[in-house]
């Protein structure tokens, strides 16, 4: 019997579009697998956003997540090795039918943590989910399949408002499907240090919602938009980049904060 410690799972979810999300998971991703940890990043999110910019098209694969969350396909069949180190489980727009085809299902908010038991024996330290930007039942299911979650937040007035209802879904899964689910924080990211619009957003949310606060911010920069359209990470498009820099210090944070 293998002593292997479980692998730390963690759902990166913001229900508001655009606050860098799926850049967190690839740039996180990458900069845990840079120091050593074996890291699986699932994308859970029908436009398939991290699969396309890990390199992968989804339009070229005949197998993805929502085979292994619908049809009961073996997740080893599915995983696919990325150039940036780390393993993903890709999505594909048939992923929008999974939504549907789950919700008549019993038992639905556990059909993820299934997945992730299951993937236990393969040696991942890290299981990230790139939640999609909703709060519907494959977000529900990735927080229940989760030990925390993480909040990315762009540091402006309007982006926080949804904050609130995320956390009051994760109030309803820590009462229902998964009461070891624990809020590490906000990830503050498209940061302008410039200005003190930022920091102001800043301090409000870490106030208002009594959250931590996962430093050091992500700023703003192009390097990012130009990651994806190479289909790698910006720890690999760009490596001494001030963003860079920065997801590898949030990833020793969160290595620190799992005690791995």
């Amino acid at each position: 019997m293998s002593t292997r410690p479980e692998p730390t799972v963690l759902a990166v979810a913001n229900q508001k579009g655009g606050v860098a999300k799926t850049t967190s998971v690839a740039s996180i991703g990458a900069a845990l697998a840079e120091r050593g940890q074996r890291v699986l990043l699932v994308d859970l999110d029908p436009q398939a956003c991290l699969t396309f910019s890990l390199g992968i098209d989804p339009e070229d694969l005949e197998l993805s997540v929502h085979h292994v969350l619908t049809k009961g396909t073996a997740p080893g069949e599915v995983i696919l090795e990325t150039e940036d180190g780390v393993d993903l489980l890709p999505a594909t727009i048939e992923l929008a039918r999974a939504e549907a085809d789950l919700l008549t299902r019993t038992g639905r908010e556990h059909v993820l943590r299934g997945v992730v038991e299951d993937l236990e024996d393969h040696g991942y330290d890290w299981i990230l989910l790139d939640c999609p930007p909703s709060l519907g039942v494959l977000t529900v299911a990735a927080l229940t399949a989760a030990r925390g979650v993480l909040v990315p937040l762009q540091c402006e007035t309007l982006s926080h408002r949804g904050v609130g209802q995320l956390l009051d879904t994760v109030h309803d899964v820590r009462r229902f499907t998964n009461r070891d689910l624990e809020v590490w924080g906000v990830l503050p990211t498209l940061y302008d240090g410039r200005t003190n619009h930022s920091r102001t957003v800043l301090d409000t949310i870490s106030d208002t919602y009594d959250l931590a606060v996962i430093e050091p911010p992500i700023p703003k920069t192009i390097k990012f938009a130009e990651a994806p359209a190479a289909g790698r990470s910006i720890l690999r498009t760009s490596r001494s980049s001030k963003g860079a820099q920065a997801y590898r210090e949030v990833a020793g944070n969160l290595i620190d904060r799992a005690g791995r």
